[in-house]
């Protein structure tokens, strides 16, 4: 929830013409993460639950490219960008850490 606020916060600052394009694709990728990660806790198999944390990944690695890009047009400044993908980084290491710690639940 921290990097989806944090999200917002520097989506606010893209130019106007943005609004519609990165900054809106920025912000779905941020929001999709803690969303499909709750979704996912309720269902009733770790099965499921391994797919939506798939999804979570997969969405935290699209608004890594997308961070990657907003740097490179000059959208966000290299310290915004630093401190968020650092954010960014350390989320997936928890995500796969605990899709790990499900998948092994699963066998035993």
């Amino acid at each position: 929830m921290t990097l989806v606020k944090h999200t917002y916060q520097i989506t606010s600052a893209f130019p106007m013409e943005e609004k519609f394009g990165l900054s809106s694709q920025m912000n779905r990728s941020a929001v999709s993460i803690p969303s499909n990660i709750a979704e996912g806790s309720s269902r009733t198999s770790n099965k499921d639950f391994n797919r939506f944390l798939e999804i979570a990944i997969g969405s935290s690695f699209e608004l890594e490219t997308q961070l990657l890009l907003a740097k490179e047009l000059g959208f966000v400044s290299n310290q915004k960008f630093v401190k968020t993908i650092t954010q960014l980084n350390e989320l997936q290491k928890m995500i796969v850490g605990f899709k790990k710690s499900i998948s092994l639940k699963s066998v035993i």
